[in-house]
Parts: C-alpha cells; structure tokens; sequence
C-alpha cells in the first residue's frame, strides 16, 4: 500500500512517496502553496496520487516541544481534512517535532549543500523523514505483535 507523506507549510508543502511494501520513503516534490490566498496545490496532489497509486496520507504535525498543539498543528489539521474531503482516502498524522531541523542538518553534514540548494529540498526531505518514521513505527508494530 502506497503512502503519501506530506509536511505541510505556509507557502509550500514538501511531499514524499512510499514504496508499495511500505518500507521505505522517498521524498519527490515541493509544491508551491498560498494559505492566505487559499491556494493549497491539491490539483498537483490528486496528479499525484494518480500516478503513484497512492492509498492514504501521512501528514506532519508540529507539534510544540511541551506536546501542545499551535496555530501551524491547527494548519496541518485543516489540509488533512482537505485531503480527506478530496479523495476520502484514510488520512493519519505523524508527529514532526525536529523533522526540519534534522533535514536541515542532514544537508549541511553529510551533502555539504549551500544555503540556497537547501531552501529548494528541504520540504521534501522532511516530507521524506515525517513518512520514513510513520513507516518505522507502523513496521516495528506489527512485527512485535
């Protein structure tokens, strides 16, 4: 079952695929999005979810560092709904603490990419991370069970 992993911001939304074993997680694209203007890029998404057979959502939510939820928690919510409003398509949420943080420093350390380049992936690689480990935590579930 192929998953769409998406971290949700206010101007762009990164998203990731998974692989149809539900494995492993590859970040694909940044769509260009406008909250203000109620432009959320779901034509792009449903183009997506068409050409990669994509069967349900996970999408980020940021969560504050004392687990509450904010303003941005709330945003993530409203396009979840969207999705499932769009597609009825079942749609779960993955906390994403840190996710950007650690894309960010993923880029720096290990590819040694310039502030620029990292603006233009950084999306995407934590759309790719925020799926990665809701795939890793459903895995080691249903292992232990």
């Amino acid at each position: 079952m192929k998953l769409m992993g998406l971290d949700v911001g206010s101007r762009t939304v990164g998203i990731a695929i998974s692989d149809a074993l539900g494995w492993t997680a590859q970040g694909i694209e940044i769509i260009p999005i406008n909250e203000e203007e109620k432009v959320f890029g779901l034509d792009r998404v449903a183009e997506l979810v068409e050409s990669h057979d994509v069967q349900g959502f996970v999408v980020g939510l940021p969560k504050n560092m004392n687990n509450s939820l904010g303003p941005r928690a709330a945003a993530s919510q409203h396009y979840g709904e969207m999705l499932t409003d769009q597609f009825g398509l079942p749609v779960d949420f993955e906390d994403e603490r840190l996710t950007t943080v650690e894309a960010e420093r993923m880029l720096v350390e290990q590819a040694d990419t310039s502030r620029r380049k990292r603006k233009k992936v950084i999306d995407k690689l934590a759309a790719g991370l925020i799926l990665q480990n809701y795939l890793d935590r459903h895995g080691k579930l249903t292992r232990e069970k």
